[in-house]
């Protein structure tokens, strides 16, 4: 049943949202206020991004360092870079990245945008916090706006990230990923799990009977 969910939701989200961002978009999170470009993944479309706003809100991020880890619109890293954290912004879709650039002078904030696979052009940086909005649902992407909803057929986008997570996991910082209860999660764990990472759920949110996770990554 959760398969043909996933079936299901996932192709009618992502084009959804292509129909409705065949325009520009604004969207707004309090005194925040971005333009979604087209191609770029939609922060109204699913709840993630919202909740994610919600939970690093209050967190103490002055003079912090922060990796947004696929930034997308960017809202995220503008809100960590409004409570003083040194902000790392990284995405692989260039349209995202420079629409970041001026939403960053909209906004009045000063980050770094890096164009980045994963952690390809960040080997050399760690990290106090790290936030990722993942790609779940297994579909190959067939461009480059769909590699922000699809993580490939045998989850290739998390065979990735958890091969390179280790490196940036201290003893110290946070790394924090949202999932969805209509994606796979028993699975993604996994794979974690065989790369020596944990995932420990530390908040929860019900939207409109959808349960979402925040999970806390770290080393076993």
């Amino acid at each position: 049943m959760r398969k043909l969910i996933q079936h299901i939701v996932s192709p009618f989200l992502q084009k959804a949202s292509a129909i409705y961002l065949s325009k520009p978009r604004n969207y707004r999170y309090k005194n925040i206020r971005v333009r979604v470009e087209p191609g770029v993944f939609p922060p109204f479309i699913t709840i993630s991004t919202k909740l994610l706003l919600e939970f690093i809100e209050p967190l103490p991020l002055q003079n912090k360092t922060f990796l947004e880890l696929g930034c997308g619109c960017g809202i995220i890293s503008i809100l960590a870079a409004q409570k003083g954290a040194q902000v790392t912004a990284s995405d692989i879709n260039e349209t995202a990245l420079e629409a970041l650039q001026k939403n960053a002078i909209t906004n009045q904030v000063t980050l770094s945008v890096i164009y980045s696979d994963l952690f390809q052009e960040l080997s050399d940086r760690q990290f106090d916090y790290i936030v990722i909005n993942p790609p779940y649902y297994p579909k190959t992407p067939q461009n480059t706006a769909e590699r922000a909803w699809f993580c490939g057929e045998n989850f290739d986008y998390f065979e990735k990230l958890f091969a390179e997570l280790p490196k940036y996991c201290t003893e110290t910082n946070k790394i924090y990923m949202i999932l969805s209860e209509d994606c796979d999660c028993d699975t993604i764990q996994s794979i974690a799990t065989r790369n020596a990472l944990r995932m420990q759920v530390v908040r929860t949110a019900k939207v409109f009977r959808e349960q979402n996770y925040i999970f806390e990554i770290g080393s076993q």
